[in-house]
């Protein structure tokens, strides 16, 4: 295994729309594409960070709909930042719905945010992202455990 700098606990959701559409956010911090996610803050439970990050980064209000998974594995949840720093997540994803807000782009979060076809995903899309999508869109009515 390499190095790992520190372990977070992380958040993502994943929101379809009416076509089954994914909503996408290509990242500030890293310029990748990827599913609404971010870190759970001190005092916050991981639906409450899961709110608040889909919030922060699409200006949508989303209610959770069911857990998708969770997921360990470093093979798949260490990422490295441009800084060299190496990150190893512990990602509890949520299925959620849009309940309010206007979709738009938040400069310091995100790039651009885009519904796209899961059939049609950008190339630079961060690596554990397409797991945590096929996972959601296999409709299972158990969470995954990866």
């Amino acid at each position: 295994m390499h190095h790992i700098d520190e372990l977070r606990a992380g958040v993502a959701v994943i929101i379809l729309n009416e076509e089954n559409h994914v909503l996408l956010q290509k990242r500030a911090d890293v310029g990748l594409w990827g599913i609404p996610s971010g870190h759970i803050e001190m005092g916050e439970t991981v639906t409450e960070a899961a709110v608040r990050e889909v919030k922060e980064e699409t200006n949508l209000d989303v209610t959770i709909k069911k857990l998708i998974g969770v997921y360990s594995d470093p093979a798949s949840q260490v990422f490295n930042y441009p800084n060299g720093k190496s990150v190893h997540f512990i990602t509890t994803c949520f299925l959620a719905e849009i309940i309010g807000g206007e979709l738009q782009c938040h400069s310091d979060e995100s790039l651009a945010v885009q519904f796209y076809d899961p059939n049609k995903l950008p190339q630079n899309l961060l690596t554990m992202h397409p797991r945590w999508l096929k996972d959601a869109l296999a409709n299972c009515d158990t969470a995954f455990i990866r």
